[in-house]
């Protein structure tokens, strides 16, 4: 059994070591989850690819500001819904107009039977490649300040990898924003 243990140990200290981790639960953590947030966008050096149904948190906005006046290419896929029905809220319009930043409009799929568009309903992002930040809260106020949210942050090269390649399959769907 004492080996068992120790291999145990070992392996949990390889995961921890080789895949850091956070878990949120909004609203009770939401100041660590916009600072995790906030320095996932400040330490990135060359992407961030983000994936929001619903974007009007302006902290963060100004943020991806920064990276890419520091040169971070961002890549922001909304839902044309929901930025059509905020346009005087939606980061959309305020991000758009900056170097190295690129915004889309994604028209979900159309679904026969409902006679409407599907969402795109992610709320995603990934940074340089590595660190993925997901879970049910958009980047609104109301997600951080008082809605019942989750938020999980992975350094994971294959969940990355695979967000990666599923956003690269939105891109293609979406119309950018002009």
């Amino acid at each position: 059994m004492h080996t068992i243990a120790k291999v145990f140990l070992i392996l949990t200290i390889l995961h921890i070591s080789l895949f850091s981790s956070e878990f949120f639960v909004l609203p009770q953590e939401s100041e660590k989850a916009l600072s995790s947030i906030m320095k996932s966008i400040d330490h990135s050096k060359h992407s961030i690819k983000i994936t929001m149904y619903n974007f009007t948190h302006k902290k963060i906005a100004n943020r991806l500001k920064a990276a890419a006046k520091r040169g971070v290419k961002v890549e922001i896929i909304f839902d044309m819904k929901s930025a059509n029905r905020q346009k005087r809220r939606c980061m959309l319009y305020y991000l758009a107009k900056y170097k190295n930043i690129t915004v889309y409009k994604l028209k979900g799929r159309y679904m026969k039977r409902q006679k409407r568009y599907a969402i795109m309903h992610m709320k995603m992002a990934l940074f340089d490649h590595k660190r993925v930040i997901f879970g049910s809260a958009n980047w609104t106020y109301s997600a951080f300040g008082k809605n019942f949210e989750i938020l999980y942050v992975i350094d994971d090269y294959q969940i990355a990898k695979k967000y990666q390649k599923y956003f690269n399959k939105l891109l293609k769907q979406s119309k950018k924003f002009k």
